[in-house]
């Protein structure tokens, strides 16, 4: 694989996007996971999903367009999305979490009637659901690449604030943040990563890399910095092991990327419980 890597330029391209794509993903997800916020990503995804198919729509339908790359028309819907989620979120302000299946719903069923007035399910359609390793550009590369440098430079300015309102709103508010603005551009940063991170993972797995490495971090880390570091390194080796994986057995990269992130959540799973257990052993003795 070594000398295709450096042989195949889109071997290039997934590899480094996936590399970028583990790193934001679950350093999001930390925040996402711990605000109790999970599903807000299967949410964004679908309608990401919209996006592409309205994308593949319009250059079906309207002949001028040829190099239309509908990974920024579906960035758009999932910005959106995250945008509707916000503002449902204050009208309903006793129901808060009820947004996310608003917007889960109607990207649904948007995305479907868009997808069936597209001639229904193609190729292209497919590497985007599933992900594909040959379908990541180098302009999709550098693309990711600034998402990375933005996400990561707003975490590391906003860490305080991500940080208090991700445990106490309430305090965030006394202490003067403003939770409204902070917590939007999380949203929207949630929501371009979602769309950056479909073509290698897919659409319809993205918000499991979000979240499982996660899960995984939160059996075995100490702090919550802990949890912020292990949670980038299970994903980058899901990511890693998973790409290569796909490459030997010829399938889409997001299945055996996922299979991977629930391994290591089985794995930590095991760990803790043998930890414990030796630990109440040696209390006893």
């Amino acid at each position: 694989m070594i000398e295709s890597f450096l042989h195949y330029q889109f071997l290039q391209n997934a590899a480094l996007t996936g590399i970028l794509i583990g790193i934001i993903a679950p350093l999001l997800g930390v925040f996402i996971v711990v605000r109790r916020l999970s599903l807000i990503a299967d949410a964004l995804s679908h309608i990401t999903l919209t996006g592409i198919a309205a994308s593949l729509l319009l250059e079906k339908r309207v002949s001028a367009i040829h190099d239309w790359n509908p990974v920024y028309m579906g960035m758009v819907f999932s910005v959106a999305g995250a945008v509707l989620i916000e503002r449902l979120r204050k009208v309903y302000k006793h129901y808060e979490e009820l947004a996310i299946p608003i917007i889960l719903s109607g990207g649904i069923g948007l995305g479907v009637i868009l997808i069936s007035l597209a001639d229904g399910f193609n190729t292209d359609l497919f590497s985007y659901l599933f992900g594909s390793v040959t379908a990541v550009s180098r302009s999709n590369m550098w693309t990711v690449f600034i998402i990375t440098f933005l996400v990561v430079g707003i975490v590391i300015i906003f860490y305080k604030e991500l940080f208090v309102l991700s445990f106490d709103e309430e305090h965030a508010s006394i202490s003067g943040i403003n939770g409204r603005m902070i917590h939007l551009l999380f949203i929207v940063m949630v929501a371009v990563v979602i769309a950056a991170s479909m073509q290698v993972v897919g659409i319809l797995l993205v918000s499991a890399l979000m979240t499982l490495p996660v899960a995984s971090a939160l059996r075995v880390s100490q702090s919550f910095k802990q949890t912020i570091g292990l949670s980038i390194l299970f994903g980058e080796i899901s990511v890693i092991a998973g790409l290569i994986s796909s490459y030997y057995l010829s399938v889409p990269p997001g299945g055996t990327i996922v299979v991977l992130a629930i391994m290591i959540l089985v794995f930590s799973m095991i760990y803790k419980k043998v930890r414990a257990h030796y630990w109440i052993k040696g209390e006893a003795i």
